[in-house]
């Protein structure tokens, strides 16, 4: 018994050690990364303007994102390059940038509000019934996350993505016609059993409107050097309790932490 206890406690040390490894190279790669000069589709449906303003100016937040969160980024980009590769198995044909090798995707207000789609379907099986040119959006979620999604439809269970679909059938109809009027396929997968949803979305014009609206009014505020309203007024809120700003947002409010007070 000795000895395997002695063996385990080797391992969790070499774990230990490996994986502050790695996470120090994560960390230090998405801090090389260039960051964002806009506002992404993406992020739109982000309940809090405020914490919106904070991400779109830099604002430094609390911490830094944690190695074991860089982690799980760059899993669910490979979740979501398998799924493509089972669509296209499938009799899908999607594709994810454009002849120049650029990403599909729009750039509105001067490219301060930017949004790139996963991939746009030309062709699917007929079996299926979709409707081409259509977008494809693909998420990764762990068991709880997605029997939500696969219950409540991504609408309800998954705001911020059904905002960031909409935007991009708004602003892609431009450049390729009928986007909007066909359903965006929107691809979720389990990544604790390899389940996999689909749902046809479609196009939501006054959810498109108003997070454009919602998109200008920070862009202008910031310009303004104004700050917006918090989401609510409580700091035990449960968005503010896991906002990656709920430090300085508050200390600020109340004036007890001027110096790490930044200018929007």
């Amino acid at each position: 018994m000795t000895g395997s206890t002695e063996d385990l406690n080797k391992n969790s040390s070499l774990s230990d050690t490996v994986n502050k490894l790695i996470d120090g190279y994560l960390q230090g790669k998405n801090a090389e990364s260039s960051s964002r000069d806009y506002l992404g589709a993406s992020r739109l449906g982000v309940s809090c303007s405020r914490a919106l303003q904070y991400e779109y100016t830099h604002t430094r937040p609390d911490q830094p994102f944690p190695g074991k969160t860089l982690r799980i980024f760059e899993i669910g980009h490979a979740f979501e390059g398998m799924a493509l590769g089972w669509l296209i198995g499938a009799g899908f044909d999607i594709q994810t940038r454009q002849v120049d090798g650029k990403p599909f995707g729009f750039s509105v207000a001067y490219g301060k509000i930017q949004g790139h789609a996963d991939g746009i379907i030309w062709v699917a099986p007929s079996e299926t019934n979709i409707n081409c040119p259509a977008l494809w959006e693909c998420k990764s979620m762990n068991a709880k996350s997605w029997a939500q999604t696969a219950q409540k439809g991504v609408r309800v269970s998954k705001p911020i993505y059904a905002v960031q679909i909409a935007l991009y059938q708004a602003y892609m109809e431009e450049s390729v016609p009928g986007i909007s009027r066909n359903p965006v396929l929107f691809t979720a997968v389990n990544k604790d059993t390899a389940e996999i949803y689909h749902e046809l979305v479609p196009f939501d014009a006054a959810l498109a409107q108003e997070a454009s609206d919602r998109g200008v009014n920070i862009l202008r505020a910031t310009q303004a050097e104004e700050t917006l309203p918090r989401i609510s007024v409580d700091p035990d809120y449960f968005e503010c309790r896991f906002c990656d700003w709920k430090g300085r947002c508050w200390t600020n409010e109340f004036g007890t932490d001027a110096s790490e007070k930044e200018t929007l």
